[in-house]
């Protein structure tokens, strides 16, 4: 199948969830949708990073002082420290940017 029909048919998949959350909220409304858009991937994104750490941890504790596989768990380490601070730093910037134009909070 062509790879952007694959991608489209993805997305709208990972849309549909969305949707829903927002008709549930009183209405179809384009806040509520971006609304129920932004906490559902900050919720996966979150997810993302939790397994990242569990990786991490199971790396550095497999490595057994071998200095090739202390290396990969170093890069992991860094890497679930800056998918952390990412993750925060895209919710504090939601919340500060919804109030700086009077839409509430979106959490």
């Amino acid at each position: 199948m062509n790879k952007k029909l694959i991608f489209l048919l993805l997305i709208s998949v990972l849309a549909m969830p969305t949707i829903v959350l927002s008709a549930n909220s009183g209405g179809v409304t384009i806040q509520t949708i971006i609304s129920a858009a932004v906490n559902t991937t900050l919720y996966i994104a979150s997810g993302i990073v939790v397994i990242l750490w569990i990786v991490t941890g199971v790396l550095f504790l497999t490595a057994q002082g071998d200095p090739g596989r202390l290396q990969s768990a170093k890069k992991a380490l860094f890497s679930a420290v800056a998918g952390t601070l990412l993750v925060i730093a895209a919710s504090s910037a939601i919340n500060i940017v919804g109030q700086a134009f009077g839409l509430g909070t979106t959490s």
